[in-house]
């Protein structure tokens, strides 16, 4: 067994880059996920990663064996779901991704409740805005808004979810209200951005369909909520989920603009990779939370 976790560590090193988090993903500390790596090649014999104060990466024979060794687990994970199949205790670790601002909101407070059900089941839950790469780092399951575009992975829609166009009624009054889609070019639109993000627009809903609108804005952020924040600070105009922003909305903190032709709903659902065989646990939980989920929509 002390080789398999050896072979996990080594995996997990090559996928996130880093010793450090290799181990703390699999909850090691960086020592113990050292002498892992270490005990690999002293057995084989040869350095299997290069290492300098900035960076690590896989030698040729690193890379190599990595190639191999990723099999090698995926071959033991679908080996230990076909056995789960037989069972009616589910047991092991689920691995989920989610947004920022959905992630807290929805997906994390259905954590505890599917755990009381299946005390054998744990969760590593990692919330960003930004993309994530799902096989690389080894995601079970991923809560996604918007479209999914890529075709490696399997998409189960869960519900479109509304958007809505806000600001404060304090921006409102020191620059105005736009009332046509136009109206927007000379406001601070908040935007949601993050490295490498693609040339950005808006997407609202006209009688002749799907409009895309450029906007510009002092302000962006990978962080939905600091978005929220700003619009109810009186920054500027923002694009959020309006069930998010719900309950700013009923106190008047925040006000919908362009109500006849509001943003394009964003798709709703979770992504996984695709597999021979699921993992019952992974698709139990996802069951579960599409049933939880589609109440809130």
């Amino acid at each position: 067994m002390s080789y398999l976790e050896s072979l996990r560590v080594f995996v997990r090193v090559v996928e996130l880059g880093s010793i450090t988090s290799g181990g703390r993903d699999l909850r090691l500390s960086p020592a113990v996920a050292s002498n892992r790596i270490k005990d690999l090649e002293n057995r084989f014999g040869v350095r299997l990663l290069n290492r300098t104060t900035r960076k690590l990466t896989p030698t040729e024979i690193g890379r190599a064996f990595y190639d191999h060794a990723r099999r090698v687990i995926d071959t033991l994970e679908e080996a230990e779901a076909m056995v789960s199949t037989f069972s009616s205790r589910p047991q092991g670790v689920i691995r989920l991704t989610a947004p920022l601002g959905l992630g807290r909101r929805l997906i994390a407070p259905l954590i505890p409740g599917f755990c009381a059900e299946n005390p054998g089941v744990e969760f590593r839950l990692r919330l960003s805005d930004r993309n994530v790469n799902i096989v690389e780092d080894a995601i079970d399951l991923a809560f996604f808004l918007g479209e999914p575009a890529d075709s490696a992975l399997k998409w189960r829609k869960i519900a479109e979810a509304p958007r809505v166009l806000v600001a404060s009624p304090d921006y409102l009054r020191a620059h105005g209200t736009p009332r046509t889609p136009e109206d927007l070019t000379g406001h601070n639109c908040l935007l949601l951005r993050y490295p490498r993000s693609p040339e950005f627009y808006w997407s609202l809903q006209t009688e002749d369909g799907p409009r895309k609108m450029m906007v510009t804005g002092k302000f962006d952020t990978d962080d939905g909520d600091v978005l929220t924040g700003w619009a109810l600070s009186g920054e500027g105009i923002a694009n959020r989920p309006r069930y998010e922003v719900a309950p700013d909305l009923k106190s008047g903190r925040l006000v919908e603009i362009l109500p006849d032709t509001p943003p394009v709903p964003a798709q709703f659902g979770c992504l996984t990779p695709h597999r021979r065989l699921q993992d019952p646990k992974v698709r139990m939980f996802a069951d579960y939370a599409v049933r939880e989920l589609k109440k809130v929509f």
